[in-house]
């Protein structure tokens, strides 16, 4: 071999090497950016569409790089639709393999214990990533698209936090969330206490959801179930405030009356006996297994103790209960 062709070759090699080396060097750059970003491809959206997107957004400074390394690796690179989270430490390649993976950003949303399904519709409407498919739909028109056996869907999902992708529709996550209540309720229907004064899961559901709404010291759950479950059985009337501020809807402004008291609607636990007709809320775990494995117990009332905790003073008799409410009065006045 001639010197001249050996020099040939080395410059040859030499070059490709400078070449790989500035190619690596420009795609292992990080992007121009400084925290998490967003970042959407539409369905059909071609590498050039894509790139001047980058260029646009200023992550990147020009197309020539990238453009040319999948001109050369064509099959490393696939471009999928999706909304994908880029984070500020990402490069050119990392990007790119993140785009082909197709795997999206997964957003979430936190439904409360105790929130209603009007609190869901209102959280469900506030998430800019969702497919809103439930606007201007009345309660009883989502219940029916749902397929649900009540017209009125209160307490039918389970609540919690939920994972969704860009794009996912409103309806499928009360889908999900309906299906997880199913299963949870059907799991611990099989286990509940025997002589329950419930004929059906939905009862017991309806039982989940007073003792939700009636404290959030989750310790004494089984005991509050278990002051309601006595009443029921003695074929006592629950009187329980949250299904009065259920019933009177957007008429409550932050005091049950005397009047609201004497008022004879299908919520108030005053007037009816009973349990009410539907859920008043979205029970939690535990208080569904409060109101199917209640605590034993002799009480029939319950006030508050007014303290920070939330406990409350429980009582097997009237006269009990009675002095219990004027102690809770004395030390609310005295604060």
């Amino acid at each position: 071999m001639s010197k001249k062709l050996v020099f040939a070759v080395f410059i040859l090699v030499f070059a490709c090497f400078i070449v790989f080396f500035t190619f690596k060097q420009q795609l292992d750059k990080p992007l121009n950016i400084k925290e998490a970003q967003l970042l959407t491809i539409e369905k059909g959206s071609s590498l050039n569409f894509l790139l001047n997107q980058l260029v646009s957004n200023r992550w990147i400074d020009n197309k020539f790089w990238i453009r040319n390394y999948v001109r050369v690796f064509p099959k490393t690179v696939v471009i999928k639709a999706g909304t994908y989270l880029i984070q500020p430490n990402s490069t050119s390649l990392t990007l790119l393999a993140q785009i082909s993976s197709g795997i999206e950003h997964q957003f979430s949303i936190t439904f409360i214990e105790g929130s209603t399904f009007k609190d869901w519709l209102v959280l469900l409407k506030q998430q800019p990533y969702l497919k809103q498919t439930l606007t201007n739909k009345s309660v009883a028109e989502i219940a029916l698209i749902l397929d649900l056996k009540h017209e009125n869907p209160e307490g039918l999902f389970f609540p919690e936090t939920y994972a969704y992708t860009a794009n996912t529709k409103d309806i499928s996550l009360l889908i999900r969330a309906n299906q997880k209540m199913q299963q949870k309720m059907d799991t611990f229907w099989k286990t509940r206490m025997s002589g329950l004064p419930y004929e059906s899961k939905y009862e017991a559901l309806i039982m989940a959801s007073i003792i939700e709404k009636e404290t959030s010291y989750l310790p004494e759950q089984p005991l509050i179930a278990s002051v309601f479950v006595n009443r029921l059985n003695k074929k006592m009337r629950l009187q329980t405030d949250p299904t009065i501020i259920y019933g009177l809807g957007d008429r409550y402004q932050g005091d049950i009356t005397y009047a609201h008291k004497r008022e004879k609607t299908a919520y108030n636990t005053y007037r009816i006996s009973g349990l009410p007709p539907t859920p008043i809320a979205m029970p939690g775990l535990s208080s569904i297994k409060a109101a199917l494995n209640p605590e034993q117990s002799d009480y029939f009332y319950f006030v508050s103790n007014g303290d920070k905790k939330g406990n409350h003073k429980f009582s097997k008799t009237l006269a009990e209960h009675n002095a219990a409410v004027q102690r809770y009065l004395k030390k609310i006045r005295s604060q």
